[in-house]
């Protein structure tokens, strides 16, 4: 792996051997009774948030203190993004600054011209089209409790976002089978699907029905039916969705051992019920901690080679 210039974009972007090479650093590191504070001594890396975040900030920037470097955080108010600045010119400047940039934004094409035009590492954060540090977490729990991905049936219920095209590359990278139940007209990134599908490796469906997305499903996963800048659409949006609640009746379809997951935050009530998130939470505030573990190990991997 370059570890002088290779970006975290996207899934699709990294081999399965290096996301391999993430997963396993990331339990290497999750097990260390005490940090090495050596990692990633004198780095810093800057944060910058054009969305609101619990955690993503403060995972990363712990992370970046555990590994011994340093995250600065910044918000569009704190940068002269919000003035106006083209994006490559902030990318050229805090190239001479730091040693890399993790970015938390709405347009995908915005994350893919800071890559372009930073001579250092640029990590995706979230867009509004793939949340890939999130989804690489989630492998990363299912790997703890099931082991091997490939054997395991994976269900996605809910809105055609972020988290269901990341679960897509997912499945592309790792070759699980993958059914997701999405509404029409919220299904995922049409291309995103494509291209998943041409290399075949693993079974991805896209149904209206999430029953037939969940039966014999081993992991069932959802997020919220509103993301952030579709408040207005949100009354819409839960009549819509209301038939995509992940509930016990929905889960009596899966298999015995089934395990939910939730990204968070949760709206109790709306995507997941308060009893089934409640008989969960452990896993799904693990799944929330794990993020923590595998991005000290992109960040261990892009600023500082493994050591």
């Amino acid at each position: 792996m370059n570890v002088k210039k290779k970006d975290f974009l996207d899934l699709a972007g990294w081999s399965t051997a290096e996301l391999n090479q993430v997963l396993s650093l990331a339990t290497v590191l999750k097990c260390e009774p005490e940090p090495r504070q050596a990692r990633l001594a004198g780095k810093s890396l800057a944060m910058i948030f054009e969305k609101a975040s619990t955690r993503t900030r403060v995972s990363f920037e712990v992370g970046m203190f555990q590994l011994g470097g340093q995250a600065i955080f910044l918000s569009r108010h704190d940068t002269q993004l919000g003035r106006g600045e083209p994006i490559e010119d902030t990318a050229r400047v805090l190239s001479r600054y730091v040693d890399g940039i993790m970015i938390r934004t709405f347009a995908q094409d915005d994350i893919i011209a800071l890559a372009r035009h930073a001579t250092v590492p640029v990590i995706n954060g979230l867009t509004d089209l793939v949340h890939p540090s999130q989804v690489l977490s989630d492998i990363f729990t299912i790997r703890e409790r099931f082991g091997d991905i490939r054997g395991v049936k994976v269900a996605y219920v809910g809105d055609g976002n972020n988290m269901a095209n990341s679960w897509i590359n997912a499945a592309r990278r790792f070759g699980f089978d993958l059914r997701l139940a999405c509404p029409e007209g919220y299904h995922p990134d049409a291309g995103i699907l494509a291209r998943a599908r041409e290399e075949a490796a693993g079974n991805i469906m896209v149904v209206d029905d999430p029953r037939q997305a969940v039966e014999g499903a081993q992991v069932v996963n959802t997020d919220v039916w509103a993301s952030m800048g579709q408040e207005e659409e949100a009354a819409q949006r839960r009549r819509i969705f209301a038939p995509y609640q992940v509930n016990d009746e929905l889960l009596a379809m899966a298999a015995p051992e089934v395990v939910v997951l939730h990204c968070l935050p949760a709206h109790r009530g709306e995507e997941i019920t308060a009893p089934v998130f409640s008989r969960f939470q452990e896993l799904i505030f693990t799944q929330a901690e794990n993020r923590m573990h595998v991005q000290k190990a992109l960040l261990a991997l892009l600023l500082g080679g493994k050591k």
